[in-house]
């Protein structure tokens, strides 16, 4: 009708795509960046030589040389050699596994110990971590009531709209009788006016300043609505290993066995970590301890291994040192020790037995005459606010839940020095062997220890079921399936869990009470709402 001034109503119709669309875009192209296989290249024996291929050139049938310190970049099958793998980013375990000719090695693990050849058994999007990750690449649709609601108003406008324009236009054309041009821009203004898209702007506007503020600690928000149904989760499932924990251990004690002097049985400990120079947990957390090295010469050594369940180092003129679980190390001679073994490991600490024998090792095997010095307890070492953090959403009223694949009592002694309410709740899920009994298990049990990729996804399965706004955390590509199942993700970074004070900023907007029980003055850890973070992070 050449009444241009009346378009400046589309402007707030243009601002709202255009925040809706650049932050999905933006996070489409992280989700597509999120990729477990970050080793650039792979070493590849073709025609008799070794050479570095980029792993997206690797065929089916390559053979790959494998050694500690590489990651396994395709699932593959070893040909000759023996290595012991870290799969804790597909399991959530830590321990080491060993793998033997005809074993299966996933892509996505880690070489710690060990050299070995393999076999390239699927490539590209057929890899074990590929399939995994995929599950987490599609979209899903937000589940908002203020979006809800809000759609509902327009979609009942839309319809009452053409009759209520038919009406208005036929006034003032017909029973006022202006001129058709007039006619239309009145009723148009008139329309326009019944149309909320200035609540829409106002709702946009709030959430993508709460998504710029989540931004500057390093949180990424797939879907603006996720920060409201953030705000309604009443349930948050926890992993251990890289949540509550740092995924590091740590040396509690050492308590002697014999009258030897404390500080003999350290320099064996120094001696034996500093000649073998694993790159393991536990020898990275004997370490840790600072112990001065002495200058024994070392003759012999056995590195750990997960079948073995000990290593150890022979020095001249002083003995063979071995550091070892009780029972593998003493064998048959383990019975006096198991009471005071079993004390400790019911306290959720790892026992390991210091042994001393003046004999050299046998073919790589056990010393003879080995005999018990002090036993040393390990804990995996927990982050230094987690007991803040927990404190917090037990304020919130939200609900912790602990799901692990490790052993369920190692699992709730760790969660109750953590700070969490009714640990003692704890369930092996080995047990859990139908649906209906893991239904049973999520609203008796608060520790989950043991639990599969599968279980973890219908744990909470039967929590959404049972009415209950679940988000999860997690840490390895064991999580993402169940990660994708709840409704809000979030995620503790691996470097710290950050408690994120947000002032009551928040407060003035009337229309997202909902959101003010996550921007209240407080703490919150670092979230990522619908989307589980790339590794590289």
């Amino acid at each position: 009708m050449g009444s241009y001034k009346n378009l400046l109503f589309m402007g707030v119709v243009i601002c709202n795509t255009l925040i809706g669309t650049f932050q999905e875009i933006r996070a489409k192209k992280t989700i597509d960046k999120l990729s477990l296989i970050a080793a650039p290249k792979a070493r590849v024996v073709r025609s008799g030589e070794e050479q570095g291929l980029p792993v997206e050139e690797l065929v089916l049938d390559d053979i790959l040389h494998l050694s500690a310190g590489n990651q396994v970049c395709a699932d593959c099958i070893v040909q000759f050699g023996e290595c012991e793998v870290n799969e804790s980013l597909l399991t959530g375990e830590s321990d080491p596994v060993v793998k033997k000719p005809g074993d299966l090695l996933f892509s996505g693990s880690f070489i710690v110990s060990g050299d070995c050849h393999a076999r390239v058994e699927h490539v590209g999007a057929e890899n074990y971590a590929s399939q995994i990750t995929n599950h987490a690449k599609y979209l899903k649709k937000p589940n908002s009531e203020i979006m809800t609601s809000i759609n509902k108003i327009i979609k009942l406008l839309g319809f009452a709209i053409i009759p209520v324009g038919a009406a208005l236009f036929y006034k003032q054309y017909v029973l006022s009788a202006q001129p058709f041009s007039q006619a239309v821009v009145s009723t148009v203004a008139a329309l326009i006016g019944m149309i909320p898209e200035g609540l829409v702007l106002l709702t946009s506007v709030v959430l993508a300043v709460s998504v710029i503020r989540l931004s500057r600690y390093n949180a990424l928000v797939q879907d603006l609505y996720s920060i409201e149904t953030l705000a309604r989760v009443d349930t948050l499932c926890l992993d251990k290993t890289g949540t509550i924990t740092e995924g590091t251990m740590q040396v509690d004690g050492i308590e002697p066995l014999c009258p030897i002097p404390q500080p003999q049985v350290e320099d064996a400990i120094a001696a034996v970590t500093h000649a073998l120079n694993d790159e393991n947990p536990t020898s990275m957390a004997m370490k840790q301890l600072g112990l001065v090295v002495p200058d024994w010469i070392c003759v012999d050594s056995v590195p750990f291994s997960s079948a073995r369940k000990w290593s150890g180092a022979s020095f001249a003129n002083i003995g063979t040192f071995v550091i070892g679980a009780a029972e593998f190390v003493m064998r048959d001679r383990f019975e006096p020790l198991r009471e005071k073994v079993e004390q400790y490991s019911s306290q959720g600490q790892r026992v390991l037995l210091l042994a001393y024998s003046q004999n050299p090792f046998q073919d790589k095997g056990l010393p003879k005459e080995l005999s018990p010095l002090a036993l040393l307890l390990l804990s995996d070492k927990i982050r230094d606010n987690a007991r803040e953090t927990l404190e917090y959403f037990a304020d919130q009223g939200v609900e912790i839940k602990v799901i692990s694949g490790d052993n369920a009592v190692t699992v709730a002694n760790i969660a109750k020095r953590a700070g969490l309410q009714n640990a003692d709740r704890f369930v092996d899920a080995t047990n859990l062997k139908t649906y209906e009994d893991i239904q049973k298990a999520v609203e008796e049990y608060t520790v989950f220890g043991r639990v599969t990729p599968q279980q973890k996804l219908d744990l909470v399965k039967a929590l959404k079921e049972q009415k209950h706004t679940v988000a999860m955390t997690g840490d390895g590509v064991n999580d993402v399936l169940a990660l994708r199942r709840a409704i809000a993700v979030l995620r503790w970074l691996l470097a710290a869990t950050l408690l994120v004070q947000f002032r009551s900023w928040c407060y003035w907007t009337p229309i997202l009470p909902a959101c003010r029980a996550l921007f209240r003055k407080g703490g919150v850890p670092s979230i990522i709402c619908n989307v589980p973070p790339p590794y590289s992070w």
